[in-house]
Order: C-alpha cells, then sequence, then structure tokens
C-alpha cells in the first residue's frame, strides 16, 4: 500500500473556513451538515472525508456514501468524489469501478457508493468505517437508525456517521430528531453545523444574485432554500398522501401517463411517470427522473434509457423550443401541455379529487407533497387557493401527465371537463 501524502500550503484556497474548522475533528460519533443551497456542505463534507481515508490508519477506512435511490449516485456523490480526488491530483493512483461504484484509494481505503431504496442490501457490508448520508431528509429515521448500528466494527477508531442535507419541512425526521423543541441528544456525540451560501467563498459574483434574488422574489422559499431554515409549514396542498413500495405489475390494468417539468440551473428538470385508477380515484406516483443543468438531447436521452421513448408525453407548455428539440432526438409523442388562465389552481384541484401514493423511492416528490402550501393574501392574511410557486417541479410534472384524465386529452370520456367545476 502506498501512503498518501497531501499539502495544503494555501488551505483558504482549498476549503471553506467552516469545513478547514473541522476537518481534524473525529470526536463526534455523528456529524450534522445543514443549511442552505449552495453553501459548500457537501463539497466540504467530502473534502473531510476524503482527507480522513487518506490519513494513516492501523487500517484502510472503508467508507459507504449513500443517496436514498441509487439512480442518483453517478451524477450526485460519485461524481463529487471523483472531482475531489482529481483536483488533489488523486484520481490516477485510484481503482476506480464505474460498475459497481467502488473506488480504493492507493493506501487501501475503499469507498463504496450505495442506494438504500432496499436497506436490505446495505446489511451484507461489513467493516465499515464511516458512512457519509448525503440528502439525509430524504432517508427514514428507520434507515438512519440502521446506519448507526453499521457502524460497529472495532478495529476502526474514529468511526463516523455524517448527515448533510437542506432543510425541507418540521414534519422531517430530520428536524424531531436534532432541531424540535423536545429533541435530545448528546452534544459530545452529535455536532451540528449550520451554513448558508455567504459562508461559501467560492460562489461567483452570478451566483450570489440569482441566489440573493429570491429574497425579493420568494420570501419563503428564500428563509429555506437559502438561508437552510426549517420550514414553519402553511396550509399543505396536499395534506395527506400516502407513501409504500409500489409494484409496477401490480398496477398495469391502469393507464400509464407521463408529464415532464423542464428546468436548468437552480431548478431541475423533472420526468414523471403515473398511472390512474379513475374509479377509484387512486393515483399512483411510480417513478420520478429529477436532475438540475440537463441540455435536451440529455433529456431525450435519459427517456430512451428509462423506456419510455414511445410514449405519449406532456410537457410544460412554456418551452416550446425543447419540446421540438426532444422531438427531434427520438422522442416523437411529446407534446406541450395546455396552459391559460387558472391552468395550475384547475389543475391542483383536480390532483386533490384523488387518493395520492407514491412509491417511496420517489423522493423528491415526497419532499415536494411535504412543502407544498398555499398563498396568503397580505391584506387579509386569509389563505388564498393558489399554491406558492416553490416545492412544485414534481407536481408540476404530474399535473401535465394526469391532463389526458383530466377533460384536456386524447383519453375519451374519462372525466368530463364540466365535471370538475
Amino acid at each position: 500500500m502506498t501512503t498518501v501524502n497531501l499539502n495544503f500550503p494555501k488551505p483558504a484556497k482549498v476549503f471553506n473556513k467552516q469545513i478547514y474548522d473541522n476537518l481534524f475533528d473525529y470526536g463526534h460519533f455523528i456529524e450534522v451538515w445543514y443549511g442552505g443551497a449552495s453553501s459548500g456542505k457537501s463539497h466540504g463534507v467530502v473534502q473531510k472525508v476524503v482527507l480522513k481515508a487518506c490519513k494513516k490508519w492501523s487500517y484502510p477506512r472503508k467508507v459507504l456514501w449513500l443517496r436514498k435511490v441509487d439512480r442518483t449516485i453517478k451524477d450526485s456523490i460519485f461524481a463529487d468524489v471523483l472531482d475531489c480526488l482529481s483536483r488533489w491530483r488523486l484520481l490516477s493512483l485510484c481503482k476506480v469501478n464505474q460498475t459497481n461504484y467502488t473506488i480504493t484509494l492507493p493506501n487501501g481505503s475503499q469507498f463504496l457508493f450505495k442506494g438504500m431504496q432496499d436497506p436490505e442490501r446495505i446489511k451484507s457490508i461489513k467493516g465499515l468505517s464511516d458512512v457519509v448520508m448525503e440528502e439525509a431528509s430524504e432517508f427514514t429515521l428507520d434507515d438512519y437508525t440502521q446506519l448507526t448500528l453499521r457502524l460497529r466494527e472495532p478495529k476502526h477508531k474514529n468511526r463516523q456517521l455524517f448527515c448533510m442535507f437542506n432543510p425541507v419541512s418540521k414534519v422531517n425526521w430530520t428536524y424531531k430528531q436534532w432541531f424540535a423543541p423536545d429533541a435530545e441528544y448528546d452534544p459530545s456525540r452529535v455536532a451540528v453545523h449550520h451554513s448558508t451560501y455567504k459562508d461559501n467563498r467560492f460562489l461567483d459574483a452570478d451566483n450570489i444574485a440569482t441566489i440573493e434574488a429570491l429574497k425579493k422574489n420568494n420570501p419563503a422559499y428564500y428563509k429555506i432554500y437559502t438561508l437552510g431554515e426549517f420550514a414553519t409549514l402553511d396550509k399543505l396542498v396536499f395534506p395527506t398522501f400516502e407513501k409504500r413500495r409500489l409494484r409496477a405489475d401490480s398496477l398495469n390494468k391502469f393507464p400509464s401517463l407521463f408529464g415532464l417539468d423542464f428546468g436548468y440551473t437552480n431548478d431541475p428538470s423533472v420526468f414523471i411517470h403515473v398511472k390512474a385508477d379513475v374509479k377509484s380515484k387512486v393515483l399512483y406516483v411510480l417513478e420520478e427522473y429529477v436532475k438540475k443543468g440537463m441540455l435536451n438531447d440529455e433529456i431525450a436521452q435519459a427517456i430512451k434509457s428509462l423506456g419510455y421513448a414511445k410514449e405519449k408525453i406532456t410537457a410544460d407548455a412554456a418551452e416550446k423550443k425543447s419540446i421540438a428539440e426532444i422531438k427531434r432526438n427520438g422522442i416523437y409523442r411529446i407534446r406541450p401541455a395546455e396552459k391559460g388562465p387558472n391552468s395550475v389552481v384547475q389543475g391542483v384541484n383536480f390532483l386533490k379529487e384523488f387518493k395520492i401514493v407514491v412509491d417511496d423511492r420517489c423522493v423528491k416528490t415526497i419532499e415536494e407533497l411535504e412543502n407544498y402550501t398555499y398563498k396568503k393574501d397580505k391584506a387579509t392574511n386569509e389563505y388564498t387557493n393558489e399554491p406558492v410557486d416553490s416545492y412544485n417541479h414534481c407536481i408540476d410534472a404530474i399535473r401535465y401527465a394526469v391532463e389526458e384524465i383530466n377533460g384536456k386529452g386524447t383519453v375519451k370520456g374519462v372525466i368530463s371537463r364540466n365535471r370538475l367545476f
């Protein structure tokens, strides 16, 4: 095994201050890193864990890097770790398996990257030294509890579990575990770190301007998304829904419906697959594909890789050029959604007629349903029937998908338009 020697003569050019101040603190079994978007928390934790694994230990580290759903690993935490190794000129010395998502460092330390949609898969992994939960709010309390129990290999000293997340609503387990008034934890075992974009010295002026524009345009979202505060929920649009593991083959008798919402830099593009039991008024959310920074040809390729290139897909009508480009890339049955006055309100009200059941792997849809609220009238302080324009990318895609059964599409006579009013 090769000894890894890393030297950072100008650490201010590599690390944000908050992570640098805690870089070699391994004294807490749990480290909680939460805060606003673009705060650098995930990047900082990657740096800390990689550097920890590069140090000389009696036994090489064995680190498990987790997302709730394994489909998201390649373009998130796996890519972040590869980028860190590359920047530190270590990547060429590592053994990287792009199929199984494993990395072996030159000193013998191992990185394993997994999704936890099936917790049983994790139980077979032995001898862990550290665990990293990216987007920890997408996991469950049971997931977290099981992971704390996996970190019991006595040969590894300074075992740690790292939890990184942006705060969501106060119904989330992370709030109840560490932040609720009745939350109890031992500060000698749990370290909690909060950060915002103001703590990230590597943000450029354009990114800062975009983030700060939210303060004026959407103050409620600014507090959650930018400042990293837990939301005190107003009136939820969907106060009840069910989340459980769904089996597609048991729902074959119901029609499949597909929706696409566009995003790029700050907002993700979302592709949604739902099934509708119109007679019993149950809507099943089977699959989600959520990713930022996607070009139209990449969206088309993602749809093909999911096996839905030949399906009818209803997409955001505001992006007619994008729809045309995706069609040119082989998704021939994509079409624009109908938009008009009150189309959002009408579409949301239609969804509210259904019991919504979400596959527990559709973590972004679940997050949105738990945070999608109605606006308040500033003059009267009463709730309006119009939702707040945030936490709605998956929900918008679902609205587009169900147009066919909302009296707007081509499925004949399932539900008449007049029935909605």
